[in-house]
């Protein structure tokens, strides 16, 4: 059976108006304002009904004033280090100055792509194995103090 996420009407209206502000900037890169609004009415909805965004979208997305950072045409790009494996990439948003630092590890994974943060789905009760438990526990594992006190 399929997950029912709540809120999806809103998730969906959230995902069109992200979509449209690409596709007005695509088209006409001087349509800053337009963008700015779909923008800025995606965040609302996200904020009014606390939803979580995807990192991928809220790190495309300039904090304050909600343009969205498409480098060459709202935003600039540059690849900075700090030191020989620490690497960088910096946005600087073009119509308000803000700048988002991201960094830029081939070998880093977020949270949300991690197989641990994915919630397992609970199985049926005619499914599920139950393990016996050990009636008594292996004494290797017990620290040497409490072994002496119970025996």
């Amino acid at each position: 059976m399929a997950h029912q996420l709540k809120d999806k009407e809103a998730y969906q209206r959230m995902n069109y108006l992200y979509q449209a502000a690409h596709c007005i900037l695509s088209q006409n890169p001087n349509n800053v304002e337009l963008a700015r609004f779909y923008c800025f009415t995606q965040k609302t909805i996200a904020r009014r009904l606390v939803l979580r965004q995807d990192p991928s979208v809220k790190r495309t997305i300039c904090k304050k004033c909600c343009s969205l950072l498409i480098p060459g045409v709202t935003a600039t790009a540059r690849q900075r280090r700090k030191n020989k494996k620490t690497r960088f990439t910096v946005l600087r948003c073009l119509g308000c100055g803000q700048i988002k630092t991201l960094l830029n590890n081939p070998d880093y994974s977020l949270w949300v792509d991690r197989p641990e943060a994915q919630q397992e789905q609970p199985e049926s009760s005619t499914t599920a194995k139950i393990q016996p438990e050990d009636p008594k526990p292996d004494s290797s594992k017990i620290p040497a103090a409490q072994r002496s006190a119970s025996t």
